[in-house]
């Protein structure tokens, strides 16, 4: 029996993206220095990036790379970068993410655009450090958006191939027939929408919009919009900012979580397919439901008195949750009920494929709802022959398939994970409730940040026991990179032949 993986060109690969980590690195560096605050924290984590990285790309000169090393070095890279990440908090020293574990747990949320949080001190932090987590949610989302349509979409990971039937990666590869290309064009989308953001921002301070706003501000906040992110450098979310920079916000993440490549083609004049895309069509409806019905309950509560208050609100909190985005206009804690259950189905939708949001995403669920609708018909109607079509075109049977295994295997991590949660905090003496055990769960395992009870809103994580925290950290890789490149190499014939 020999070892079929070459994992050294996958280390390899892994060892050329972390030497490039310096880069990034920059922008809080040059923070600290403006501030005056202390650099070692990136000085450091500069050294050693570049320093590991080289001595990886030591490890052979091969670069070809097959569905195998593919499947390693999509895991390796999202966990060697979150732990290279977590270095600057632990060397800053300050608050509860110096805390080794908690360092982890706060990069793991921000590469893999979480947006789950261990800090309870925002005031022990500098700007520099809140920079950093800016950007590895920025850097994250950007990742994901590169993986998901040039690695995992040939891999055919979790129903990945799709994003071929609703005409994304095939005709992205005829405009970019290389990876480096299709990085470059995702790259100016993203570098564009991330700019824009921060214009609108800005501009809303200059009109007197947004008094609190600061262009520190609108960059991180533009950083973790755009990536469906959440992170905050205020504890209180976005709700420190006026209604207006809140209804400002909406759009963005609305558009984070829509299918990039559909974007490209709207940009080049395209609108028909923006038009014809079930699955566009699909999110919208979705989104307008939900925030009709959570609407609808803070109405007849009188939750608020203002109409406007309730719209921005329920809008907000809906489109924040289903693109797994995380931030908060209010502290939904307060709300009653039915309407935090209805936010917490919103954590299973997620955006669209070939976007930045994660979550089980508006596709699958639209295949599996098509497929449902076409088993009932043929069970009346033996005879009939009667395929499942996406924006026209005809998903085959396999992928179908694909879709039913992906979400099963999806909630059965979830419900494993929740009685994880519920029985540790109960050992731990943890106060959990098990609606707040399966919120937790669903947030770190989706990666959509906030959930209920001590994980809050405007609460944290921290409270949790350091083994929950670890294994919370292990559901935000997992959910991340879409479950199956991790199954995938823990099974022995992954690495026998």
């Amino acid at each position: 029996m020999r070892t079929r993986v070459q994992w050294r060109v996958s280390v390899r690969l892994v060892g050329t993206v972390l030497k490039w980590l310096w880069v990034p690195l920059l922008l809080p560096l040059g923070i600290a220095l403006y501030d005056g605050t202390t650099t070692l924290p990136f000085l450091g984590t500069i050294l050693g990036t570049v320093g590991l990285g080289v001595g990886l790309e030591q490890l052979t000169d091969e670069t070809t790379m097959y569905e195998r090393e593919a499947f390693l070095m999509v895991a390796l890279t999202w966990l060697s970068v979150a732990f290279v990440g977590a270095a600057p908090f632990v060397l800053a020293g300050g608050g509860t993410i110096a805390q080794p574990t908690n360092a982890l747990f706060e990069s793991m949320s921000g590469i893999t655009t979480t947006g789950a949080t261990v800090i309870v001190d925002f005031d022990a932090h500098s700007r520099a450090v809140f920079m950093w987590r800016a950007v590895l949610q920025w850097l994250g989302g950007l990742g994901i958006l590169v993986l998901a349509t040039a690695v995992l979409s040939q891999l055919g990971v979790g129903g990945a191939q799709l994003m071929e039937t609703e005409s994304q990666t095939r005709d992205v590869n005829k405009l970019t027939p290389r990876i480096s290309e299709t990085a470059s064009l995702l790259w100016q989308l993203y570098l564009g929408l991330t700019g824009l953001q921060v214009a609108v921002l800005m501009g809303l301070h200059f009109a007197g919009y947004a008094p609190e706003m600061t262009l520190y501000d609108a960059v991180t906040h533009a950083f973790t919009t755009v990536s469906t992110s959440g992170f905050s450098p205020r504890a209180e979310s976005i709700a420190a900012f006026s209604p207006a920079v809140q209804w400002a916000v909406v759009p963005f993440m609305v558009v984070g979580a829509t299918n990039f490549v559909l974007i490209y083609a709207v940009l080049r004049g395209d609108i028909e397919r923006l038009r014809n895309s079930d699955e566009f069509r699909f999110y919208l409806t979705l989104l307008g439901l939900f925030t009709v019905g959570i609407g609808g309950i803070l109405a007849v509560e009188n939750t608020y008195t203002s109409p406007e208050a309730i719209a921005r609100h329920s809008l907000f909190q809906v489109v924040s949750i289903v693109t797994t985005t995380g931030y908060a206009s209010v502290d939904f804690n307060l709300w009653s009920s039915g309407a935090k259950h209805l936010l917490f189905v919103c954590m299973f939708v997620g955006g669209m494929t070939g976007s930045t949001t994660c979550s089980i995403k508006t596709l699958r669920w639209l295949v599996v709802l098509k497929a449902f609708r076409r088993d009932l018909f043929v069970a009346s109607n033996p005879n009939v022959v009667r395929p499942v079509r996406l924006s026209g075109k005809v998903v085959t049977e396999d992928t179908i398939r694909d879709i039913y295994a992906y979400t099963l295997v999806s909630l059965l991590i979830f419900i494993v994970a929740t009685v994880f949660v519920a029985v540790n905090a109960s050992r731990s003496r943890v106060p959990v409730t098990e609606f707040e055990a399966m919120g937790a769960a669903a947030s770190t395992f989706f990666n959509v940040g906030p959930a209920f009870g001590i994980a809050g809103p405007f609460a944290s994580y921290e409270p949790f026991s350091r083994s929950t925290t670890l294994v919370m950290t292990f559901l935000m890789w997992v959910g991340r990179i879409e479950i199956i490149p991790v199954l995938v190499i823990l099974t022995p014939s992954y690495w026998r032949s």
